[in-house]
């Protein structure tokens, strides 16, 4: 990886705390792109998937429909509840049938709204030594944090998330079939950007970075010249 910045020290001089918004579809490497960014910079991250997932898999594991608005509202508040790290760090949320959950109630409104506040104060419970936050999603830089210092949408071809996906499940040891991920990511797309509330699409004054043919080294290389073009 190149040295483009010399990590954190570059931050110091700002006067306030630097946000970064990494938005895309599923397994473009948004994720891996913001936690690399963020150990660079020595930024805090939050993949506010994750609360996404975490909420999709508290409504399987209670026996509800994640389509179901009255099901969901019913566990809603006892999952803010136990909402925490280490629930965020719950092997299930990264299986596919969690991950089709967490789109289904991410297009719930109250459900975005009920989540809406955590993330944009996320920049807020960060100690003064911490200079930025990365968050990655769908709809960070949007609706999120609309006023973010730098905003780079992460896409790839439906087949190849499809290939990184499958990869990723086979490496868990889950039994599934390429066909079966391709169909279900582009059942994801349509759903993600289709949605009346928050839908996944680029802000207008993002960086589109397409990681088709991109290592996570090469699309971290490409965001650090977007940053020193960019932010300084």
């Amino acid at each position: 990886m190149t040295d483009t910045l010399e990590g954190r020290e570059i931050f110091k001089n700002a006067d306030h705390k630097i946000v970064i918004a990494i938005d895309g579809p599923a397994a473009s490497g948004k994720g891996t792109l913001a936690r690399n960014l963020a150990r660079r910079f020595g930024f805090a991250h939050l993949d506010t998937g994750m609360l996404y997932r975490g909420l999709g898999y508290h409504v399987l594991k209670n026996g509800f429909d994640p389509e179901n608005r009255d099901d969901v509202k019913q566990v809603l508040t006892g999952f803010l509840d136990i909402l925490d790290d280490n629930y965020l760090k719950t092997p299930e949320l990264r299986t596919d049938e969690t991950g089709s959950a967490a789109s289904k109630v991410a297009a719930i409104d109250f459900v975005r709204a009920a989540l809406l506040d955590y993330q944009r104060n996320f920049k807020n419970l960060q100690d003064d030594n911490t200079f930025g936050v990365v968050l990655d999603g769908r709809d960070i830089g949007t609706v999120i944090c609309p006023d973010a210092d730098l905003k780079v949408f992460v896409t790839a071809s439906a087949e190849v998330r499809a290939k990184r996906r499958y990869d990723e499940l086979v490496l868990r040891g889950y039994n599934t079939d390429f066909d079966t991920v391709l169909d279900d990511i582009k059942r994801r797309d349509a759903r993600d950007s289709g949605r009346d509330c928050a839908p996944l699409i680029a802000a207008d004054d993002a960086h589109i970075l397409d990681t088709s043919d991109m290592d996570a080294d090469q699309a971290m290389d490409h965001v650090l010249l977007i940053i020193k073009d960019h932010l300084f």
